[in-house]
């Protein structure tokens, strides 16, 4: 078979790029002096796919997009913004940012870390609420720390 009539279409499943997208905005995260977590509820019901918490105590929320149609038919992400000082897009990097709005930062990643393409505007919280945040935030990074602990 000659190599032109070669066609390999590359299939990325949601759930592993999601994985692998969160893992590297997490490291990238890390990387910037954050601390990250993972699945944080916030208190108006939405979940977080990473919030961290910066060296001077600023908060920032990374929504992970799988892919195209999980942008499109999930519009609940303006919902982040009243929750941190930095919200960013995180996507795989085939993901057709030029789809994604233009106010949010944006992150590409993979599961090895990832690069901050576009940064997010800041957007400084009232002290009450960065207050409350700051120590649920670290309340449940220590439920989460006890709960890991082996037990015996």
């Amino acid at each position: 078979m000659p190599a032109a009539a070669l066609h390999i279409d590359l299939v990325f499943s949601r759930p592993a790029t999601t994985l692998s997208v969160t893992r590297g905005a997490a490291r990238l995260m890390a990387d910037m002096g954050f601390a990250p977590l993972l699945e944080v509820g916030l208190p108006n019901g939405r979940r977080a796919d990473v919030m961290a918490l910066g060296p001077r105590g600023e908060i920032a929320i990374c929504e992970v997009k799988s892919g195209i149609e999980d942008f499109r038919v999930d519009r609940k992400w303006g919902e982040y913004r009243p929750y941190c000082d930095l919200f960013y897009f995180a996507v795989a990097p085939e993901f057709p940012s030029d789809i994604l709005p233009d106010e949010p930062g944006l992150i590409v990643a993979d599961g090895f870390g990832g690069a901050v393409v576009r940064d997010a505007i800041s957007m400084p919280l009232a002290p009450a609420r960065r207050k409350a945040l700051t120590i649920a935030f670290a309340r449940l990074g220590a439920l989460r720390t006890l709960r890991d602990q082996p037990t015996g």
